[in-house]
């Protein structure tokens, strides 16, 4: 018996009709125009579900079934501390066979009752806040540099200035001192050049430098309020995001104006945005 030829699209189209309306495999074969071979070949195929192309599985049935208790073991482990012999990319594709998929796990700070009824009791309070009101409060995010790079006792600083406020870098360690020379010498110029003579609000967080009983004179001093602020509440302050921008924006260049940071305006406007989460949330931590 020959070779059976080859079937076109429109002669699959046929057999898979007739065979649905429950035609013989004949009557199928004499519409089609093929033998009937071709129309028992092809239905055959069609049920059975064509093998699959490609290289075969460099794992075995086995080295699923471990990689699976692996990752139910510890599901917090990246696919690089996970694949051994085989590459990352087998690994990933065995992962997502048996179910698994892979992402980034959400950083949020671990709150007990009591703060959580205080960010509840601060979100209330603020709830009614417009972002025209937001753009009166001057955001303080701090970041922990290196202490090595202490020189002698001074503060070593360099600030870049926009129509946003200003960029200030301490390498040595921030105490209530240090922290009130900075207030004095770029936060109370900004603030002149943001605000003029208009009110404003600061806000800072509750580390030991800024809640340190000279730091209150001192704004109790230079008539400023200070904003209430929550502890562990990142998911509060914009500027948690500005660090993100910054990183992918200004890697490679200093900004230059307010144009360059227009992305700061709209962190300031989702403070609305921030507070009725917390509510919901029951004080409790948010996507933000």
């Amino acid at each position: 018996m020959g070779k059976t030829a080859d079937l076109t699209v429109v002669q699959k189209m046929t057999i898979d009709t007739l065979h649905k309306e429950g035609k013989t495999q004949n009557v199928i074969a004499k519409e089609a125009g093929c033998s009937q071979s071709s129309v028992s070949k092809h239905i055959n195929r069609e049920a059975k579900g064509r093998k699959r192309c490609g290289r075969k599985k460099c794992t075995s049935n086995r080295d699923n079934r471990t990689l699976e208790r692996i990752v139910k073991q510890n599901p917090f482990q990246n696919v690089g501390e996970i694949h051994k012999d085989a590459s990352r990319t087998i690994t990933h594709r065995r992962m997502q066979d048996v179910g698994f998929s892979c992402h980034i796990p959400c950083v949020k700070p671990l709150l007990n009752n009591r703060q959580c009824q205080k960010r509840l009791a601060w979100a209330k309070d603020k709830k009614d806040w417009t972002a025209a009101e937001w753009s009166k409060v001057i955001l303080e995010e701090a970041r922990r540099g290196t202490e090595s790079m202490l020189l002698e006792v001074q503060c070593k600083v360099s600030t870049v200035s926009d129509g946003l406020g200003c960029h200030v870098i301490c390498w040595s360690k921030v105490n209530a001192a240090v922290y009130q020379d900075v207030l004095e010498h770029f936060v109370l110029p900004a603030a002149d050049q943001l605000y003029g003579d208009a009110d404003f609000i600061f806000q800072q967080d509750l580390a030991p430098a800024r809640s340190a009983k000279a730091t209150s004179t001192w704004f109790k001093d230079h008539g400023i309020p200070v904003l209430n602020w929550p502890a562990n509440s990142p998911d509060l302050n914009p500027t948690e995001n500005l660090w993100g921008i910054v990183k992918r924006k200004m890697r490679y260049a200093r900004p230059n104006n307010a144009e360059e940071l227009k992305q700061c305006h709209r962190l300031i406007d989702s403070m609305p945005r921030r507070i009725a989460p917390v509510i919901r949330a029951k004080g409790a931590p948010t996507k933000y």
